[in-house]
């Protein structure tokens, strides 16, 4: 509740929380407490410039990622899948895409995506139609890019790097379509931050052999020859023409996760207090 100005009968002074002024001078120091809190609030104003600064717009920021975590925070486990947005349902791909949504459904995935048309489309559409959680994470651009209507889980995002946060955060793998440079921003997102172990190495697939071969045969021949990467470098990534395939390969990393945490589990115990050794004291590890 905000405080209001009140007369000070002592010193008849006009007093606004903290601060008092004895009269009016026509001075912005002394005009300000003879306005209400609440006068100021309401009253309309033209738009501050501060709020095109940096420093209001990283609050925005911070608002995507709140609102991102917020929402995906109980997804369960999950797969992105990327690729072009330029593709119709009459294209083989968005079948392919379809499809692959489906199965993820059927094993109990959600389906992850830029929420737009294309590839994007399709996978959520094949979730959504097996009954699982389709989830679209919505980027503003200058060309309006709508949500797909087979998104059950909208987020709408005005800053590329806070939606790529969200494909990472809650994938337990990338399906990468054939698609172009969105698609390729994200395919080597994923790759560097594996590759520099900032996050857990993950299944990265891509499906489309002869659309993936020319960049494949490039990495080896030119980035691995150049010592600009390693062999192991190449070999985060899968190659599959078959969305089933990419999908038993999933199912393979999270199963054996999934053992591994079980095994670790299992081979760890309570510590008892009887069990902790107290650190000799000085005079007794001289002795």
């Amino acid at each position: 509740m905000s405080e209001q100005p009140t007369e000070d009968q002592r010193g008849g002074r006009r007093r606004s929380g903290r601060v008092s002024v004895r009269r009016r001078t026509g001075h912005a120091a002394t005009e300000r407490a003879h306005r209400t809190e609440d006068e100021a609030l309401l009253a309309r104003q033209p738009r501050p410039d501060f709020l095109d600064g940096d420093p209001w717009r990283s609050l925005r920021i911070l608002a995507e990622f709140v609102e991102g975590f917020d929402a995906l925070a109980a997804v369960g486990p999950a797969v992105t899948v990327f690729g072009s947005a330029r593709i119709g349902p009459d294209h083989p791909q968005y079948e392919e895409a379809r499809n692959l949504g489906r199965r993820l459904a059927e094993m109990g995935y959600a389906v992850i995506t830029g929420g737009g048309p294309g590839i994007m489309e399709a996978a959520n559409r094949g979730c959504h139609e097996a009954g699982g959680l389709s989830v679209g994470c919505n980027i503003e651009l200058p060309q309006e890019q709508g949500l797909n209507p087979y998104v059950d889980l909208g987020i709408e995002f005005r800053y590329f790097f806070a939606r790529k946060m969200m494909f990472v955060k809650y994938a337990d793998a990338f399906v990468i379509f054939p698609g172009g440079f969105g698609t390729l921003d994200e395919l080597f997102e994923a790759l560097t931050l594996i590759q520099t172990g900032k996050i857990q190495d993950f299944p990265v697939i891509l499906i489309g052999t002869e659309y993936w071969s020319g960049l494949l045969d490039w990495l080896r021949g030119t980035l691995l020859e150049e010592a600009a990467i390693k062999a192991e470098d190449v070999d985060l990534l899968r190659l599959t023409d078959d969305p089933d395939e990419a999908c038993r390969i999933i199912d393979a990393y999270v199963t054996e996760r999934r053992d591994q945490a079980e095994r670790t589990a299992a081979s760890t115990r309570t510590i008892e207090r009887g069990e902790v050794e107290h650190p000799a004291r000085g005079e007794q590890a001289e002795s």
